[in-house]
């Protein structure tokens, strides 16, 4: 059978909606579509009923309770209203925050803004293959120390982080442990008891759910977990985002959470079989084609290759039946900071391409996408890149946890 074009290897950006989570959220677009809030007649009444079914298979997905989902528009609200809303109920003595340089703009951007506005921030570094020491952790932490936030897997290079050990030192230290889970869940076991996490973001549209919605899990005992709402303004969701829940998107978000726990076992075998055939076709035809990131304690479907002498914008340009990126969505054509954080080179930074395997990749695709990308490489490097100043690096001044001043106006550490 003839692959399809274009290939989509994007599915670290988004997913396509799988049908039948499609099929799921139709009846609440067409017959159930009240308002969950509406408390005076049926309509509202079954919409209410299914809004607090979709909580209930969030909060068993991740091991808690459902009186702990709030649900939100996606990963970086449910991010913005962990930081900044634990940073707005913190206690005076509390005003240290710690993070990690790998982490998404949706982390470190609302970090960056608490260090202006009162804060003292610690940027860690990780290795060479993006992890983070725990020992880093436990040796940043003070007395002021309010909270520590770390990415479960990294959008980027697909790095697992040691939540588990990262959590029990926050834990032994009364420290708030908050993780980004919007790439990792649904695709690796994730409970917030064993991994003592007190906020956890989600989102939908990265395991074939719609976009629009996410959720932010919110520790409500040992510690109980206060935040400040930042969307306000008629009480919806434990007054701590306010505004007219999604039904539809909701329901939709839990069916494709069932779907990826009934099939998640399977499909990290048959993803890591599709990844390691991709990878072995490329390093069979290509010189210098290095994997960024850790080798195993990755996702499942996640590559992020370097291809030496070559420029990723620009081989990308050279692969339109292919569906890559060169980096996070999100931060458009800056050079990827995750990588620099890595310590490497500019040249293989700006050589680097990610590909996301997901649920509707088969190995036709992959074997479609290998050839074309052995091609691809093979031309640029037979005819030289276009002559072009290449885009800049971030540079220490600029890389985050530098940017800001500390209260005591002292450059933050990294």
């Amino acid at each position: 059978m003839a692959v399809q074009l274009p290939i989509y290897l994007d599915n670290h950006a988004t997913t396509r909606t799988d049908p039948r989570v499609v099929e799921a959220m139709a009846p609440l677009f067409l017959e159930d579509y009240g308002n969950a809030a509406s408390r005076g007649h049926a309509f509202g009444w079954r919409a209410a009923e299914a809004l607090e079914r979709a909580r209930e298979t969030l909060a068993a997905a991740l091991g808690a309770a459902p009186r702990e989902i709030v649900f939100t528009s996606g990963g970086s609200e449910s991010n913005d209203l962990a930081l900044r809303g634990a940073a707005g109920r913190r206690p005076r003595d509390r005003d240290h925050l710690v993070t990690v340089a790998t982490e998404h703009r949706s982390v470190l951007d609302p970090c960056l803004a608490l260090a202006g506005r009162g804060c003292t921030l610690r940027v860690l570094p990780v290795d060479s293959q993006g992890l983070v020491d725990p020992d880093d952790v436990r040796r940043a932490l003070t007395d002021r120390t309010l909270l520590v936030s770390v990415m479960a897997a990294n959008n980027e290079i697909g790095v697992l982080q040691p939540l588990e050990e990262i959590g029990a030192i926050c834990r032994e230290r009364g420290v708030l442990f908050h993780t980004d889970a919007v790439q990792a869940f649904g695709k690796v076991p994730l409970d917030v008891e064993r991994v003592r996490a007190d906020l956890v973001s989600v989102a939908a549209h990265k395991l074939y759910g719609p976009k629009g919605v996410g959720a932010l899990y919110v520790r409500s005992r040992g510690p109980r977990v206060r935040l400040e709402p930042r969307i306000r303004g008629g009480g919806h969701e434990r007054g701590l985002r306010s505004g007219t829940v999604p039904v539809p998107l909701v329901a939709g978000f839990a069916r494709a959470v069932e779907l990826c726990l009934a099939e998640r076992a399977a499909e990290a075998e048959r993803l890591r079989a599709l990844r390691e055939r991709l990878l072995g076709a490329l390093r069979g035809a290509l010189d210098g084609v290095a994997l960024n990131g850790h080798p195993t304690r990755r996702l499942p479907g996640n590559l992020n290759l370097s291809f030496s002498g070559i420029d990723a914008d620009e081989l990308l340009l050279a692969l339109p039946e292919v569906a890559l990126s060169s980096g996070s969505a999100c931060a458009g054509r800056e050079p990827s900071h995750v990588l620099a954080a890595l310590g490497l080179p500019g040249s293989r930074v700006r050589g680097s391409l990610r590909v996301g395997i997901g649920r509707f990749n088969g190995a036709d695709e992959i074997d479609a996408a290998a050839q074309a990308l052995i091609a691809g490489v093979q031309l640029l490097r037979s005819t030289g890149s276009r002559k072009r100043r290449p885009a800049p690096l971030p540079s220490p001044a600029s890389r985050p946890g530098r940017s800001a001043r500390t209260r005591a106006g002292e450059e933050q550490q990294t």
